[in-house]
C-alpha cells in the first residue's frame, strides 16, 4: 500500500517530466496530444457534415413537396374542362363544324 502511495505521488508530483530519461515521456506526451488535437478536429469536421447533410435533406422534401404541389395545379390547368371554362369566359366556343384538311399540290 505504501509502494502504491509513493507511486501515485510521484505521478501527481510529475517525477517522470523531469527526470534523467524524462526527454521519450515528453515525445510521447507530444504524440499523445497531437492524436488528441487531430481526433478532436475530425469529430468537429464530422458533426459539421451531419449538419449540412441534415438541412440538404430538409431542403429536399420541401423542393420535393413544392414540386408536386405545382404538377397538382399545372395537370388542373391542363385538363380540357378548365381549358373550356377560361374559353367560354373570353366569349369562344368550340367550332360546330369538324376542321378541313387543306391539301397542297406542289407541279414543279
Amino acid at each position: 500500500m505504501l509502494k502504491v502511495k509513493k507511486s501515485l505521488y510521484e505521478l501527481l508530483k510529475g517525477g517522470f517530466l523531469i527526470d534523467e530519461s524524462s526527454f521519450k515521456n515528453w515525445r510521447m506526451m507530444f504524440f499523445i496530444v497531437a492524436l488528441l488535437l487531430i481526433m478532436i478536429s475530425s469529430a468537429h469536421s464530422t458533426d459539421k457534415k451531419v449538419i449540412e447533410i441534415s438541412k440538404l435533406n430538409k431542403q429536399k422534401r420541401e423542393l420535393r413537396a413544392e414540386y408536386i404541389d405545382t404538377q397538382t395545379t399545372l395537370m388542373r390547368m391542363k385538363m380540357e374542362s378548365s381549358i373550356r371554362q377560361k374559353a367560354k369566359k373570353m366569349g369562344l366556343q368550340p367550332s360546330k363544324n369538324p376542321p378541313k384538311r387543306i391539301k397542297i399540290i406542289n407541279n414543279e
